[in-house]
């Protein structure tokens, strides 16, 4: 994966050692559901917040100074931002014939507040607010990839990031509005279902990203690193991480699904290239 000198995006803010180590008041099993859920990405952080009853702390400070390996990882991030950027400001003149708005990135140390998703914290992982239309992220996730994981390559981190971006392409679509009105009149495990879709869809919005990278960003992608991204799409899928975590997994419990559906929608948005290809609702398989 060739960056390295790419223009790196301005929508973005640094609030590394601007943030303490609040509390989260959970614990036994409770805290390791949440864990799991937050490392699955891209959950609703505001419904998150509430189940848990969280109380944190935030303190305001001065910004750190950065490691060699942290200046990497921001310029890392900011270069696959810009080429988010780039690809969907054309792709949505192209094919939606409309403008294309950027969303933020906002990297942190532990925890952080948002502007309408309360507080944001590490075990999350990172996630999108639609409240801000800003993506949350301490980039100490890419050891989670790596370590955790078992994502390989500087590519895993470029797919979270595109994954997060999808995110904020169904907000601007109206699609988590719609499907956030769904939670209040469905039971929790038909709404999981709804929540599968909507994470798979993302996935197939970041593999859309990828197919156009080299023709319209600074970035330059070989096979290899698709493939990359295929394993780490795997590597967070809800199976994964459940019998990683206790052994075995249960599918009613699932909200962002296998980590073959997670590879196949992303596959599909890389193969296609299509925005409107990805109508994961309307995928029989998934109902």
């Amino acid at each position: 994966m060739k960056w390295q000198g790419g223009r790196q995006s301005g929508n973005f803010e640094d609030r590394r050692g601007m943030s303490s180590g609040g509390k989260v008041a959970v614990g036994g099993i409770g805290g390791v559901i949440i864990l799991l859920i937050g490392l699955f990405m891209g959950g609703d952080p505001a419904q998150l917040l509430q189940q848990m009853g969280a109380n944190q702390e935030v303190a305001t400070g001065e910004v750190r100074e950065l490691s060699a390996e942290e200046q990497k990882l921001t310029a890392f991030s900011r270069v696959v931002l810009q080429s988010t950027e780039d690809v969907w400001g054309k792709l949505f003149k192209e094919q939606a014939n409309a403008d294309y708005p950027p969303t933020k990135l906002v990297v942190y140390d532990r925890n952080t507040p948002t502007d309408g998703c309360g507080m944001g914290q590490s075990a999350y992982g990172p996630f999108y607010c639609p409240a801000d239309q800003t993506i949350y992220m301490d980039l100490t996730f890419n050891e989670e990839l790596k370590q955790r994981f078992g994502a390989k390559g500087e590519f895993a981190l470029a797919y979270v990031i595109a994954h997060e971006v999808g995110h904020h392409i169904q907000n601007i679509l109206g699609v988590l509005k719609q499907t956030n009105e769904l939670r209040a009149k469905m039971s929790e495990r038909e709404y999981n279902k709804i929540s599968v879709m909507t994470e798979l869809q993302a996935d197939f919005y970041a593999g859309v990203w990828a197919h156009y990278v080299n023709k319209n960003s600074d970035i330059e992608l070989t096979y290899e690193d698709i493939v990359d991204g295929m394993q780490a799409a795997a590597a967070v899928g809800d199976d994964h991480i459940q019998e990683q975590a206790q052994g075995h997994s249960n599918p009613e419990s699932f909200t962002h699904g296998t980590s073959k559906q997670r590879t196949a929608w992303f596959k599909k948005g890389y193969d296609t290239g299509d925005l409107n290809a990805g109508n994961t609702f309307e995928d029989r398989s998934l109902k």
